[in-house]
């Protein structure tokens, strides 16, 4: 790889995070009104409606424990009021920039399970906060809020839409004048799915486009050395890229840099995965990325949106304790140890999902997804707890089963609020063997 190629490669994984969060959002937007199509305008809440089965095919490795609400905040020309309700469950809104890292976590394992009023500002905005509002700093024109709000199953969904009803959120003019809320617009270019929007891109309409967003959403100031050493090819804030600086084959090079990324980055971010048995996870700096440029990338392609470790750990397994993969052609009990559950801060919880290869969750006859400590499972003798993780329903012990198919598989053990001993591995998680 030659020079020009080398900082090619750096001004990419430098600037795919901003590029997917854009793609997101001009997706996500895309519609006059909020309505069932899974959209809203910017700075208008988007409320999911129901837990996810085997049907849900939007996204991969779907939570079945909690139920999301999300705002695409747009602050280039006005603040944003929110409101939070006062609650006495898990809901907790993750606040994340243009860049993807998380700039604030309100609510449960936040700031406070009381009512609250913020005022979300960008760069621009240089007025004063009205009493009773906190304000919540965010340091781009484009911001995302996803909210999570614990289910604890069907016949609970009621009680999270009275919640959703009483979250608020509306433009600071608007808040003072009593206007309405702004509509939307629709644009048959910006339908797609954003991954594969950015990936189709070449050279000159990744980058200039980079550049527009970075005036707007500037980079951090830990960003200058390689801002610096990037602009010699034409990519920074208002900067124009030139393709022909890339020389020939030039479509050749960018096709096997764009193909080969996420295994580059796999191999060249591994020390940053904590392993616990056969489980592992994304650490720290997972979502407050620092200069990890790599590390956010990575994130951004195959866990976008994903939280800061003290907020919630997902470890994924895909083997069982020797090693071998999972398949549901054996039976397996994962063994959870007598004081030995996940460990979490007040109002966390956790739970085990399985999903197919195709990372997708696991139609059933029972409609059970996930095990987690709001089933009513069965305890042993000694306090311990026996997952059975099979095909065919365990005989005598269906409150514990997890249903999968007869095909390959892989669990997540989602912890919500983890202790530091889930972090550090003081904790061992759970050992999964074939019975």
């Amino acid at each position: 790889m030659n020079e020009v190629w080398e900082k090619i490669y750096k001004a990419y994984t430098f600037s795919f995070p901003l590029m997917i969060m854009d793609a997101t959002v001009r997706v996500s937007t895309n519609t006059v009104e909020p309505g069932g199509t899974g959209k809203a305008p910017a700075n208008r809440w988007m409320h999911a409606k129901e837990l996810a089965s085997a049907s849900f095919r939007q996204v991969v490795t779907p939570n079945v424990d909690t139920i999301y609400s999300q705002i695409f905040i747009d602050l280039s020309k006005d603040a944003l009021v929110l409101y939070k309700p006062a609650v006495s469950r898990y809901v907790m809104f993750q606040v994340m920039d243009a860049w993807s890292d998380t700039v604030a976590v309100l609510g449960t394992g936040g700031d406070t399970d009381d009512e609250r009023t913020y005022l979300l500002t960008g760069p621009y905005f240089c007025g004063e906060v009205p009493a009773g509002m906190t304000q919540v700093r965010i340091p781009t024109c484009t911001a995302w809020l996803l909210g999570r709000v614990i289910c604890f199953g069907p016949d609970d969904i009621g009680n999270v839409y009275k919640i959703q009803k009483e979250m608020d959120v509306k433009p600071l003019t608007v808040w003072k004048s009593g206007g309405e809320l702004p509509k939307g617009s629709y644009d048959p270019d910006n339908e797609g799915v954003p991954i594969r929007m950015v990936f189709s891109m070449g050279p000159a309409e990744y980058f200039n486009r980079a550049n527009r967003l970075m005036i707007d959403n500037p980079p951090y100031a830990a960003d200058a050395p390689i801002l610096k050493e990037i602009a010699q090819i034409g990519v920074g804030p208002g900067l124009t890229f030139d393709p022909r600086i890339l020389g020939k084959d030039a479509a050749d090079h960018w096709k096997h840099m764009v193909g080969g990324l996420a295994k580059g980055l796999v191999a060249k971010t591994a020390g940053f995965l904590v392993k616990n048995r056969s489980f592992q996870f994304l650490g720290d700096p997972i979502s407050r990325f620092k200069t990890e440029y790599e590390y956010r990338c990575l994130t951004a392609i195959g866990g976008f949106g994903a939280n800061p470790v003290d907020v919630a750990v997902y470890m994924r397994s895909g083997a069982d304790d020797t090693g071998a993969a999972l398949n549901g052609r054996n039976k397996y009990v994962m063994h959870i140890e007598a004081g030995a559950m996940p460990p979490v801060k007040e109002k966390g919880f956790w739970s085990v999902t399985a999903y197919g290869d195709d990372d997708f969750l696991i139609e059933n006859p029972i409609d059970r997804y996930a095990v987690s400590d709001r089933t009513a499972f069965e305890n042993n003798e000694d306090g311990s707890v026996d997952i059975y993780i099979q095909k065919d329903e365990p005989e005598g012990h269906k409150a514990n089963w997890l249903p999968v198919s007869g095909d390959g598989f892989h669990l997540f053990l989602r912890v919500y609020r983890p202790e530091d001993s889930v972090l550090d591995g003081r904790w061992a998680a759970p050992s999964i063997k074939i019975r």
